[in-house]
């Protein structure tokens, strides 16, 4: 675009807004030009990380886990994307998917980082001033979660059965697969860890829970045309990303715990006081976010033996489609 015509565009622009272009023009005379730890915000980035010990692989625990809240981050908006779309196509909602895939096969590949990036003698100290704080309480996995599958699908099995469309939010928040983590369902008591999450995001995460009970990916896969919803890439897509998630990233995080937890045959408690390997292990609380896309074998196997999370279908029709 020539000169003249940029300018030209620069004041339709902003006569188009009911705005005078010239004090635009005059401010961006007068602006200083932007520099890569402006736009990036480095500084402010780079003081966030502050230790409560001086054992110096806390700072690799922690700078790990703002990591996993930026990669969260990123993951929440590539499926605003696809949610708030109301003509999503199968290659926009397959591409979203891909990126997201690709995000938490960062995520899952990245333990190693934490796993053998830190002492087990100096992670054992200055986790004793992290509790009753815990990785549990990322409030933004818990909404790639809601964002992920219909409600349902979150709740402990044990208490499916009592919800429906109808069962108020608040209903379904005390009964979702994590509460294992911070209740003890004999006697209702909630731990620290759970008392003090649900203080600070309940109100959110209903909220949350509200707007994408029609719009998650699951429900959106489900209103594509039947053509569609065979489509081959796409539902490989959904699929590698579903394992990746509930199976892949777990086992992860779960071997990773496990090397810091259990020592001399005993499994230490987690920071939260919760039972970590029964909360964790996919083999337990079967999480799964799109149901219908696995065989009656592979949900019955779910976490149990190694499926194949990349495994793909050459013909769509060939992937059997199942209820849970």
């Amino acid at each position: 675009m020539e000169r003249k015509e940029l300018i030209d565009a620069i004041v339709a622009k902003y006569e188009a807004m009911g705005q005078n272009p010239d004090t635009h023009l005059s401010g961006l005379l007068h602006a200083e030009p932007i520099t890569y730890w402006d736009y990036i915000q480095v500084d402010a980035l780079l003081g966030l990380q502050i230790q409560r010990t001086q054992l110096p692989d806390e700072m690799v625990f922690i700078m790990y886990h703002q990591i996993n809240e930026l990669l969260f981050k990123m993951i929440l908006w590539e499926i605003e994307q696809v949610s708030h779309d109301e003509a999503i196509t199968t290659d926009k909602f397959t591409k979203h998917l891909s990126r997201i895939s690709r995000y938490f096969d960062m995520l899952s590949n990245s333990f190693t980082i934490m796993g053998d990036g830190m002492d087990v003698d100096q992670y054992m100290k200055f986790r004793d001033t992290l509790t009753p704080a815990s990785g549990f309480q990322s409030a933004q996995y818990r909404k790639v979660e809601f964002a992920s599958t219909e409600l349902i699908n979150l709740i402990d099995y044990r208490f499916r059965e009592t919800i429906d469309r109808d069962t108020p939010y608040s209903y379904a928040m005390a009964n979702l697969y994590w509460q294992v983590a911070g209740v003890d369902h004999k006697t209702g008591e909630k731990n620290a860890l759970l008392k003090n999450f649900e203080e600070k995001y309940t109100e959110e995460f209903i909220a949350f829970m509200k707007e994408y009970n029609t719009i998650n990916l699951w429900t959106k896969f489900k209103n594509l045309p039947k053509e569609d919803q065979k489509n081959a890439e796409l539902v490989n897509a959904m699929r590698h990303y579903d394992h990746t998630v509930n199976v892949k990233w777990v086992m992860h995080h779960l071997n990773a715990a496990a090397k810091y937890l259990i020592s001399s045959g005993e499994a230490a408690e987690a920071t939260g006081g919760s039972e970590w390997q029964k909360y964790m292990h996919p083999r337990y609380q079967r999480r799964i976010f799109f149901p219908e896309l696995w065989s009656e074998e592979e949900l019955e196997n779910w976490g149990i033996t190694n499926l194949e999370d990349h495994k793909t279908v050459d013909q769509a029709d060939s992937l059997p489609l199942f209820k849970a």
